[in-house]
């Protein structure tokens, strides 16, 4: 199993375990390989929820370039939505799992 692979399998038993979720694989192996090679940085594959610099990247680099979705309130509780979801005392939230519950949660499947 390749090291991309390995890590898809944590982040669906993430979703799983930490917010309930049933991974759509498919889709959670589409948005992994669309984060790059930054799952593979300790730093880079997660996120940190109360940094508003960093959720302030997600909004601007994911939400609007990738998903194209337009700036506005809706983007910010969109974000606050997925943290709550995925537990605000979690402080390992992995980029991956987050792009992967944003992408559902706008509805922008067909993006990947």
């Amino acid at each position: 199993m390749s090291k991309r692979d390995e890590l898809i399998v944590k982040y669906a038993a993430d979703l799983k375990d930490k917010c309930g979720v049933n991974a759509d694989m498919d889709l959670l192996t589409k948005v992994t390989i669309g984060c790059g090679p930054s799952i593979y940085n300790a730093d880079a594959s997660t996120v940190s929820g109360s940094d508003e610099s960093e959720l302030a990247t997600v909004k601007n680099n994911f939400l609007i370039k990738k998903l194209g979705l337009s700036d506005g309130p809706k983007l910010d509780a969109g974000i606050a939505s997925v943290m709550e979801t995925y537990g605000k005392s979690n402080r390992n939230k992995y980029r991956a799992v987050v792009y992967y519950m944003l992408t559902k949660h706008f509805g922008k499947e067909s993006v990947y």
